[in-house]
């Protein structure tokens, strides 16, 4: 366990935000611990009044004592959670991640998570290299993104598919329905992912600091219009590298961001969208409640058999029925 005391001496920092304010002086410790330790009453007054608003505007002389506990590494429990497997060997295992299902335990997410049904499903039989809180994870996908993944069951097929994700020999295919039509029709994003210069939970496309991203898309389906014209489109992206949010931030970057998502998306006016596809299928689209992502096809080696194996899942009923209303509305 560890204190800090720290007091406000500077007046051009009167008035400023507390968080913000600690952040600036304790940079080993990352925002979001901070926030928790906020929240949890560990920054405290010279009294010993804990403040658990980060936004509290801080004053000339006032101090502020913070304790930060002996981080202690969660080791997560074994849930009986269903997975969708698609295959399963003694190396590995290969399934479909529902949308809303986090992969590994985290701040916020402690349990009820898919290394938790991993744990329960393989009997404990999960690779140690991912480490106490996420063993047998190679790969991830957001929590609101679904589709297939897979999961290394020992040390020897984790290495070997992390080496793989490395050297971007993978086939990764996703499909997303976005705003608006992409022009052209199919092409190639190339454009580096950072973190966002201002807002720290999202991501970029940055000319500096960011690490090389691309993606190829093509699109597969437009609604409410032709061409450039119509609301939307179905896409479909294949990631040469693997960024974080690489698919969300590269369609938003061209224009075209996410229905649902939101971080980078922004629905058109509800009028528009009603006038192109009737009011039902416009109040569907905009109450669509995550980013419409499908992580739909996955290809790589065998890292033990050396085995080519490719595995596809169809779009999640959400996704589809959306589609389909989307269809059933679009004029001739």
């Amino acid at each position: 366990m560890a204190f800090h005391t720290l007091k406000v001496t500077d007046p051009a920092e009167a008035g400023g935000r507390l968080d913000r304010w600690l952040a600036a002086r304790l940079p080993a410790l990352s925002r979001t611990r901070l926030k928790a330790l906020i929240q949890s009453g560990q920054v405290c007054r010279a009294d010993g009044t804990a403040v658990r608003e980060g936004k509290r505007p801080v004053a000339l002389g006032e101090t502020y004592r913070v304790t930060v506990p002996a981080a202690a590494p969660a080791i997560p429990e074994a849930q009986a959670i269903p997975l969708d497997v698609l295959y399963e060997d003694d190396d590995l295992v290969v399934l479909v991640k529902p949308a809303g299902l986090v992969v590994h335990p985290a701040a916020g997410n402690p349990d009820a998570t898919l290394v938790n049904a991993l744990l329960h499903h393989c009997r404990g039989s999960l690779s140690g290299i991912g480490g106490v809180a996420r063993p047998g994870i190679v790969h991830r996908l957001d929590k609101d993104t679904s589709g297939v993944m897979v999961a290394a069951k020992t040390d020897r097929a984790h290495q070997g598919l992390a080496r793989q994700f490395a050297e971007h020999s993978l086939t990764r295919r996703y499909r997303a329905l976005v705003w608006g039509a992409p022009c052209p029709a199919a092409g190639r994003i190339d454009g580096a992912i950072g973190r966002h210069p201002v807002d720290r939970k999202r991501m970029a496309v940055r000319a500096t600091g960011g690490k090389r991203a691309v993606t190829h898309y093509e699109t597969l389906d437009r609604f409410a219009g032709r061409g450039r014209a119509a609301a939307l489109a179905l896409v479909r992206c294949t990631l040469e590298t693997g960024r974080t949010h690489q698919v969300r931030v590269h369609m938003a970057h061209m224009g075209h961001p996410l229905v649902g998502d939101p971080l980078y998306g922004r629905p058109p006016p509800a009028e528009r969208l009603a006038r192109a596809l009737g009011a039902p299928a416009a109040d569907a689209l905009r109450a669509f409640p995550r980013q419409a992502l499908h992580a739909a096809d996955l290809a790589f080696r065998h890292p033990v058999s050396g085995a080519a194996l490719t595995f596809s899942a169809p779009l999640p009923d959400d996704m589809a029925a959306l589609v389909a209303r989307l269809t059933a509305a679009d004029p001739p």
